[in-house]
């Protein structure tokens, strides 16, 4: 069961049409390629998506499962809306009442383990080693768990699992939601492997008690000590994208030399026909084409320089235009003479002849999220036209769908949001 329902706010526009799940990643992918990946290399062949937000952009990239080999007599992906009885349907009030609201998915198979993971983060994981330890431990549950700094370990769920660290996991003592002082530093991956019957029981108990109706904050906490519960420690790279910082550090982190995220060793598969990328002609360049330490997949056509970025396709860089340090969607458009460093644009974006996005005083947060955007990158929504020589700021908002008639000033400041 893969949970792909929200839309996180702190991925700003980005989210305001689609799922997290569903937001692009690393030029060619979606961020749920990678679990649904994992689920194909390790055997598993039949997955629920659970999703309620803007689901059609999942719907579309999904299809009938085929991109993953989940096709075929008791395989599949199947996208699970809300719905709740014959007569009544609402939205899943977290992350537990959604499984709860598909327990008939599961019972269909009758399995003797269900695995529950999300389906927004970017590693590769043999799910099959953790379902080896849950068995060999005789586990009612187990959650898998990665290392963080214990500075940045309040914003996740927290284990303390006894045994040495470098073992591959032993029984969870404790487990904290997002504590305000955190006491240890193994972040919840929200990958868990549950027996089944100890599922339906702790998620029918959570809909006569629960209020968050959250694995972490509800559930996880009231079955230690009353089931057999289990950490198991991961080791490998984990890109966590729930803020704009993340996901772009997660993408820049393709470009490192070498690279954490190794593409073609994880395998990792995704939908060739969403966007048409299976159609896009390869990629052209002009005699004035720079590429530096960059990411340019098929369908681009490149005169300008592009340093550091990643580029998706259709994407299209002018004669003399500069990008730097950036994210561009499919079919963005960087007209001659443009600059743009330390931006993130959604798709069919269009940057006006001699424009500058992304300069002035990294320092300025933006005024109305300064929590959201304060480390210099400039977000702009999807289909939206700057005019030509407009120069804006870092740390900016520019929501989707503006006219180029819209920037009425020559200049958007640092720190502003355009709306």
């Amino acid at each position: 069961m893969v949970l792909a329902g929200g839309r996180v706010d702190e991925l700003s526009v980005l989210t305001l049409f689609r799922p997290k799940a569903a937001v692009p990643f690393g030029g060619f992918y979606r961020i749920i390629d990678f679990p649904l990946s994992n689920l194909m290399h390790s055997g598993i062949e039949k997955a629920g998506i659970l999703s309620q937000y803007r689901s059609t952009s999942i719907v579309r990239h999904i299809g009938i499962g085929s991109s993953w080999d989940m096709v075929g007599h008791r395989r599949g992906v199947h996208v699970l809306p809300p719905f709740r009885g014959a007569k009544a349907s609402d939205w899943y009030r977290g992350t537990a009442d959604a499984v709860y609201q598909n327990l008939d998915f599961i019972q269909e198979d009758d399995p003797d383990l269900v695995l529950i993971l999300s389906g927004d983060h970017v590693y590769k994981m043999d799910y099959s080693q953790v379902i080896d330890f849950h068995r060999a431990n005789h586990a009612d549950l187990t959650v898998a768990f990665k290392e963080v700094p214990l500075a940045n370990a309040g914003r996740f769920g927290l284990g303390k699992i006894a045994g040495d660290p470098d073992q591959s996991g032993g029984e969870l003592l404790d487990y904290q939601e997002k504590p305000r002082h955190p006491e240890y530093n193994w972040a919840s991956l929200t990958i868990y492997v549950f027996r089944t019957q100890v599922l339906y029981e702790v998620v029918e108990e959570n809909q006569r008690l629960g209020q968050s109706y959250e694995f972490g904050r509800d559930i996880i906490p009231r079955m230690l000590g009353r089931y057999r519960v289990f950490g198991y420690r991961f080791h490998g790279y984990w890109g966590y994208t729930r803020t704009i910082d993340e996901y772009w550090q997660t993408n820049m982190d393709l470009l490192a030399e070498p690279s954490p995220i190794d593409l073609d060793r994880w395998e990792v598969r995704t939908n060739l026909d969403n966007e048409g990328v299976r159609l896009r002609a390869p990629s052209t360049f002009g005699q004035t084409a720079e590429i530096v330490d960059s990411f340019v997949p098929n369908g681009c056509h490149v005169d300008g320089r592009v340093e550091r970025s990643i580029l998706f396709p259709g994407v299209r860089i002018g004669k003399n235009a500069v990008v730097r340090d950036s994210i561009l969607m499919y079919d963005t458009e960087v007209s001659p003479e443009a600059t743009i460093d330390r931006v993130i644009t959604d798709v069919q974006v269009r940057i006006g002849p001699g424009a500058h996005v992304g300069q002035g005083d990294a320092t300025v947060p933006n005024r109305a999220r300064p929590d959201l955007l304060n480390s210099g990158i400039t977000l702009i929504g999807r289909n939206t036209v700057l005019p030509s020589n407009i120069r804006v700021g870092r740390n900016c908002i520019l929501s989707p769908n503006l006219p180029a008639e819209r920037f009425v000033n020559a200049e958007v400041p640092s720190g502003e949001t355009v709306e």
